[in-house]
């Protein structure tokens, strides 16, 4: 993986706990409406393991995620990313809004790299 400044490592690893947090009370909203749940426990899933990988990278935390478990969340991250990107187009310059969608590109970025880089691709 690329060089990458300490501050962009603890950044991204915030950026990733921060979107948990927020999918985590989502999900525990539409459990408690009723709602269809399956789409945010799968992203859910996937941004675990790309914590989980940037962590493994960066601070040799072991993880136990199968092949077939990454290869789920590397798409699932990349699938995240366009309607991020959206968001970032349309977010005012200097907003605190564009800085938080930044380091969220940035952080699954990262760990969609990781997975690449731990399949050799």
């Amino acid at each position: 993986m690329e060089n990458v400044s300490n501050i962009s490592k603890l950044e991204s690893i915030k950026s990733f706990q921060s979107t948990i947090r927020k999918s985590e009370k989502a999900l525990a909203q539409m459990t408690q409406k009723g709602a269809n749940t399956t789409l945010v426990k799968k992203r859910l899933k996937a941004l675990h393991i790309g914590l989980a990988m940037l962590e493994n990278v960066w601070n040799q935390v072991p993880h136990d995620y199968n092949q077939e478990d990454l290869a789920e969340a590397r798409n699932v991250l990349i699938g995240l990313l366009p309607s991020i990107e959206n968001s970032y187009a349309k977010s005012k310059v200097g907003s605190p809004q564009r800085t938080l969608l930044e380091r969220r590109i940035k952080s699954l970025e990262l760990s969609v790299q990781a997975i690449d880089d731990l399949f050799g691709e």
